[in-house]
């Protein structure tokens, strides 16, 4: 597994795409229990090379209701993004992940995590990646319809504050989703 996040953070893959620069993020053992899949980082990430360091992160984590200690402990969880690294902002927040990193890196990654319970699937991209045909055709149905990828899966919508108009709309994921998220999490946990 080293070797393997030693290539990934020499990746220069997209390097002519990334006016910030080169700077991928990713935490991984091959003890991991539980993978998030999210997006790509967000200037604040590529800054710090914490992943979900911000306010996205508090917002996830408060959704798992874990603490940063396990959060960060990559021997529970491991942070693999869809895109590795932050492409800057466009006129609707952060750019979308590239399309080379998922393909190039999740299978090797995935292969040497023999452990894993559960994967979160947050947001479209990560979804329909790994999800295919099988996702539904909004992510708030997706979503809605996470109990349909499980055990395997677990489907949520980012946890960035720009998403607080979505989460108004949709009580039904606080009062369904977040729980049985919560349990499934406690239960990898213990």
């Amino acid at each position: 597994m080293n070797k393997l996040l030693i290539q990934i953070k020499n990746c220069k893959e997209c390097e002519h795409h990334l006016k910030d620069g080169v700077n991928p993020i990713i935490a991984a053992s091959s003890k991991s229990k539980l993978i998030i899949i999210g997006q790509a980082p967000g200037r604040i990430v590529h800054n710090t090379n914490i992943p979900w360091n911000d306010k996205s992160g508090d917002n996830l984590r408060n959704w798992l209701d874990i603490d940063k200690h396990t959060f960060y402990n990559t021997d529970i969880v491991a942070l693999m993004p869809m895109g590795f690294c932050y492409l800057g902002t466009g006129k609707n927040g952060d750019l979308p992940p590239r399309t080379e990193c998922a393909p190039l890196w999740h299978n090797k990654l995935l292969n040497l995590m023999p452990n894993v319970k559960l994967i979160l699937l947050i947001g479209q991209y990560a979804q329909n990646y790994y999800l295919g045909n099988k996702s539904k055709i909004t992510l708030t149905e997706t979503v809605y319809n996470f109990k349909d990828y499980l055990p395997k899966y677990f489907t949520l919508p980012h946890p960035s504050p720009r998403n607080n108009i979505w989460l108004a709309k949709n009580e039904w994921f606080g009062q369904n989703v977040l729980p049985e998220l919560k349990k499934q999490v406690q239960n990898i946990l213990n």
